[in-house]
């Protein structure tokens, strides 16, 4: 299996959503980035339950553009504290699995 990840986020609005999902499509850094519709997380933040209405992003990149698309959220994510997980794909449709890894730049 060639080294693919999801890489999963949560922000604030649909804008921000679009903005940071463009931007590492248009650096090839991801093949695509899904964004599900608005939803709900209820977490503890500063010792208090908050809950805020977010969208998910699911990012699927290449190995050797993971660092790269992990910095780019990091810098453009409006959260003091963004929820930035990377998960490694174990398996997979091997077509899906090649497409992602020749759609990024760092792609095998």
């Amino acid at each position: 299996m060639k080294g693919v990840f999801v890489i999963q986020t949560a922000v604030p609005t649909r804008v921000v959503a679009s903005k940071l999902a463009r931007a590492l499509i248009q650096k090839k850094l991801a093949a695509c980035v899904h964004i599900a519709p608005q939803g709900t997380s209820i977490y503890r933040w500063k010792g208090k339950i908050e809950q805020s209405k977010e969208y998910l992003l699911t990012i699927k990149t290449s190995k050797k553009a993971l660092p790269s698309a992990l910095q780019i959220l990091n810098t453009l994510h409006p959260y003091e504290l963004p929820e930035i997980l990377a998960i490694p794909v174990t398996k997979g449709f091997p077509a899906y699995i090649d497409w992602i890894t020749k759609e990024t730049i760092f792609g095998d």
